[in-house]
Parts: C-alpha cells; structure tokens; sequence
C-alpha cells in the first residue's frame, strides 16, 4: 500500500496546525512536520546575505526585493516576496516527502510554505497517495484568530502589524489553488474541516462521459450531489478542436455555490444561449472527472446517470 502524503497550506492565523494534527491523529500517522521547522535548518545552511528574504517571514519578504519597481500593485509585491521566501524552504520540503516514500511511511506537513504551483507535487504521484488542501476563512474570522494567535506566540508585537499582508498572501493561496484544481477548505469549524478533508483523502473517482443538454444540468447535479459526489471539471469535445475544451468546476458539492450557477443559467438568456451553443458544438457529449466518498456510492451515481439517459457510455467510464 502507498503511504500517504498530506500537505496543508494556509496564510498565517487560519488555523492548519490544529487541523493538520487533528487529520494525523485520526489516520495514525506518526510524521507530521511544520514547515518553519524546516525553514530554520535551511536558515541555518543558507546565510542571509545570499537569501535575505529566507531570513524574513513570509509576511514581510518583500521588503528584501530589489526590483520593486517592477511590480504594479502592492498585492503583486507581496505575493512575490513571499514566493521567493517559500522557494528556499520548498526544496527541503520536497527532500523530507521524498525521504517518507522511500521509507514507505506517511507523513501531513503544514505549513504556509506549501505554494501551490511551486512545490511539485507529481513527481510523487505514482510513489504516494498525495493530498494537497488549502484552508481559508472569511476576512472577519481571519482577523480575529490572527491576532489570537500572534499574542499567543508571544509575537504580536510583530506580527499583529502584517494582517494585511497576510491576507493578501490567503488570496495568493486560494486563487492559485483554484487554478490547480487543488481542493480549497473553509475553515469555520474544526470537526467540520477535518470530516471534509477526510472525505477528500478517502473518496475515489472515475472520469465519466455524459450526454445531455443544457437542460439537464441541474438533474446531473441533484444525482451527483445527493450521493455525497462532485466533479472538479467540464471537457467539451469539438469536433474541429484536436484537444477538448476544458474549464475548472469549484465548490459543486456547495449547493449554495452550484445553485447559483443554476440560477444563473435559468434566469440569464444569453448565457444559457452561449452554454447550449458549446452544447450542441460537442453534440451534448462532455466528460467529468467525478469523485465519490467510496466505491458503492460512485456506483450509484453512475447507475443513476445511466437510469436517466445521462450516461454517454458506460465503456468509456475509466479511472
């Protein structure tokens, strides 16, 4: 069995640790780490004349750039501190999981140094069971917890001074995140975060093709949903185009969020118009990348499909 490697990211005050402790616990895994730990042994290796922005914090990285100038907002500024202050540790980060999979052994590392798109988590992918989460909160609840926790780290002093920079590091997270079809979290509840990020680690998917028009969409979604699944994308597959036309689905087991994508399209005309155009393009042909929380409810949902002539082709149905 491959071991397991979790990573959870998250800008400063949003609450990973407790998270990520909470998940080791509950799986048994003995390793977890957090990236500052890591980030001091490089500081010790790399001096800070040839890394200044090592030897700050991710908050305030930015102030070691020299070619501010080339920068058109604050946001961009602070975002690329940060990101070259998260390149130094990453490396090391990457020696520690690759250490856990020669040794077959789990690990959950936390830590903001875990940038989406800069760690490479795919050289892993056929060695480990790899889960890379993002956790958030509104900005109201960030605020409060991140000053909670620079007193309680008997920091505040310098810390309570960079929410906002920390906040813009959250948007950072959470945008490229989204990009990477990386699972984002909203932190709100412990017990709730952790039953999501378990039922992440434990549900398995397929790729399945499906046939309908714009129609029944809503009726794809209620099956999919009510059997706890979700897809993370929509393929369109044009005739003329050698490659399907691919865009990222969030937040669809959120009924809130994917209803009011629904709304939209009942109550929108010319959207609905330019969606059943891509439609009829495809021939109503598209594909998903469907999760489920186990095998007997994946099942389920591709009975289903296929009970309401949703299904394209119960062969083409792959991992």
């Amino acid at each position: 069995m491959k071991p397991y490697v979790i990573l959870i990211s998250s800008a400063s005050g949003i609450g990973k640790s407790t998270i990520a402790s909470e998940v080791a616990n509950t799986l048994g895994i003995k390793y977890l780490i957090e990236t500052d730990f890591i980030r001091a042994i490089v500081r010790g290796i790399i001096g800070s004349e040839y890394a200044p922005a090592l030897h700050k914090s991710s908050y305030n990285a930015y102030t070691t750039l020299r070619d501010t100038y080339n920068f058109k907002s604050e946001e961009e500024l602070i975002t690329a501190g940060y990101e070259e202050h998260a390149s130094f540790v990453i490396p090391a980060i990457e020696k520690v999981i690759s250490r856990c999979v020669l040794d077959n052994d789990s690990i959950v590392i936390e830590g903001v140094h875990l940038v989406p798109g800069l760690i490479n988590i795919k050289q892993f992918e056929d060695l480990a069971n790899i889960h890379f989460f993002v956790l958030t909160v509104d900005e109201k609840q960030h605020q409060e917890r991140f000053i909670q926790r620079a007193l309680a780290i008997k920091r505040g002093g310098t810390q309570i001074d960079y929410f906002k920079e920390n906040r813009i590091i959250n948007d950072a997270l959470v945008s490229q995140a989204k990009t990477l079809n990386i699972p984002v979290i909203f932190n709100n509840n412990k017990d709730t975060t952790v039953k999501k990020v378990l039922q992440y680690i434990n549900e398995v998917s397929r790729i399945v093709f499906v046939r309908h028009t714009v129609d029944d969409i809503d009726l794809e979604r209620e099956i999919i949903t009510k059997h706890g699944g979700r897809i993370t994308d929509i393929s369109y597959y044009i005739p003329e185009f050698k490659e399907p036309l691919t865009r990222i689905v969030e937040n669809y087991e959120d009924n809130t969020s994917s209803g009011k994508f629904i709304n939209v399209i009942e109550h929108e005309t010319k959207q609905k118009e330019s969606l059943g155009t891509l439609y009829e393009l495809s021939n109503n042909i598209h594909s998903h990348h469907l999760y489920a929380p186990d095998e007997n409810k994946l099942n389920d949902i591709i009975q289903e499909l296929k009970e309401n002539n949703l299904l394209y082709d119960e062969n083409l149905v792959k991992k």
